[in-house]
């Protein structure tokens, strides 16, 4: 399975034992220590497997001429290819490049020196992932940036050990970086956002949620100096305000995905200069800001807008809801959760009206079953619906859209109590296609997926 490549003319042979890491030598035996084995071997009757060449793209041409022997499975090596390195290095470098850093350094590295050796190549080095290791500090990040200069992107999140100072030696030595990924390090401030907008002008993606010490300024850099960003996370960062979102928005046109997330001092200034002046985006959230339909209504000009998060919006009516689905066509993820305005009426104008909707997330909506049965007789594309915590959503609403939908995929229900588990249980027997979600077959599904993994009552701890 390491090679796909198909061959008619297979040379059949006995196989051999070779050493895990040895490679084919000039001279066609192999080295760390494959010359003697080759040759009993040979005295025994056994012979090698010709190893394939790799293809390339400077030779596609002449590997379809080739014959058919030069084509059989092997691991990637040739004993009389001249470049010995980039044939060796094929089938490793294949493994190493699906796992972690961690699992490169303190698993793979201690194969072999050739694996090691390999696992420092630069190659591998590109995308590093830090995230939740409480070992990295500034010490290791000024190390990576000394050593590592083609590093493209960098996952620090939960990382409390580093500090500006290491994220700013990373940033000027690393000028290629083109994602950052910096989650719940509240210890981070301006000074490290600053420097990356200096320093790493090629940033297309910049996630810094939670981090309480950014401020407008950081923002302002941004988009002072990365024109070509594309997406940006913000969430619960509580000093940024309308003046750093404007600024941000002016100078990244390109921006496809923003999200906010109880951001309190972002308001509707932000909604129209985003709409205004980023026409590519894609994703847009605002979760618990405090914006209103003022601000909302703006968003109808983005006609690339797919997914939109409008959850808990104090001040959001019907009519700007109903009106941004019309205009956004291709509109395929609403999340309207905790916005009690939201009613039966606009739920059926959603339903008519969004061609393109897959996902719609109504929990804790002021919505009744006829929501839910206007979805199944007008909907034609949504595969979920989550419907948790309304009240008076009955039976009747979760039987009827589950007869009537031949989209419908998910259904949620959790905390609907007026829905009795018994309609459930048939509901689950009649439309297998069709996930149900309540607290009782979330349970089963867990203890599903536990007894699959080799769980049993009787080996669990009793405590």
């Amino acid at each position: 399975q390491v090679c796909k490549r198909k061959c008619s003319e297979v040379q059949r042979c006995t196989p051999c034992k070779q050493p895990r890491c040895a490679f084919a030598a000039p001279d066609g035996g192999l080295e760390n220590g494959g010359g003697g084995e080759a040759a009993s071997n040979s005295e025994t009757g056994h012979c090698h497997l010709p190893l394939c060449p790799l293809p390339s793209s400077s030779s596609s041409s002449a590997s379809s001429s080739s014959s058919p022997a030069d084509g059989c499975c092997g691991l990637g090596l040739h004993a009389d290819l001249p470049h010995r390195t980039e044939n060796t290095l094929f089938f490793p470098s294949q493994v190493l490049s699906h796992l972690t850093v961690k699992e490169r350094c303190l698993c793979a590295s201690l194969v072999c020196k050739y694996w090691r050796d390999l696992c420092l190549d630069f190659q591998f080095w590109k995308q590093i992932d830090l995230s939740g290791l409480q070992q990295v500090n500034d010490d290791l990040l000024v190390k990576i940036a000394s050593r590592r200069q083609n590093v493209t992107e960098i996952n620090i999140s939960d990382c409390r050990a580093v500090h500006d100072h290491g994220v700013c030696s990373l940033a000027s030595q690393c000028p290629g970086l083109q994602k950052y990924t910096a989650y719940r390090c509240k210890q981070l401030g301006d000074i490290s956002l600053c420097a990356l907008a200096t320093h790493c002008p090629l940033l297309v993606k910049v996630h810094v949620g939670n981090q309480d010490k950014l401020t407008d300024a950081a923002l302002k850099k941004l988009g002072e100096h990365c024109s070509e960003l594309k997406d940006i996370h913000l969430g619960q960062c509580y000093g940024i305000s309308d003046d750093g979102i404007m600024a941000l928005a002016r100078g990244c046109p390109k921006l496809q995905r923003l999200y906010l997330q109880e951001n309190k001092m972002v308001t509707d200034q932000s909604v129209r200069a985003v709409a205004e002046h980023c026409p590519e985006l894609q994703f847009v959230g605002f979760m618990g800001c405090p914006v209103t339909s003022q601000g909302v209504i703006h968003l109808t000009a983005l006609r690339n807008l797919s997914v939109l998060d409008l959850r808990h919006i104090s001040e959001l009516n019907n009519e700007t809801v109903m009106e941004v689905v019309r205009k956004c066509r291709n509109l395929s993820s609403l999340n309207l959760c905790l916005n009690w305005s939201i009613n039966d009426r606009c739920v059926e104008i959603i339903a008519k009206e969004g061609r393109s909707l897959k996902e719609l997330y109504l929990v804790s909506c002021k919505i009744t079953d006829h929501a839910l049965i206007a979805i199944g007789q007008y909907s034609s594309t949504i595969e979920t619906v989550d419907a948790g915590w309304c009240k008076d959503i009955t039976d009747q609403g979760a039987t009827q859209i589950a007869q009537s939908s031949k989209s419908l995929r998910y259904l949620g229900l959790m905390r609907c109590d007026k829905v009795n588990e018994e309609t459930v249980e048939r509901l689950v027997v009649q439309y297998p296609h069709i996930v149900f979600s309540t607290v009782m077959q979330d349970c089963k599904r867990t203890l599903e997926r536990a007894y699959q993994m080799g769980w049993s009552p009787n080996t669990s701890n009793t405590s």
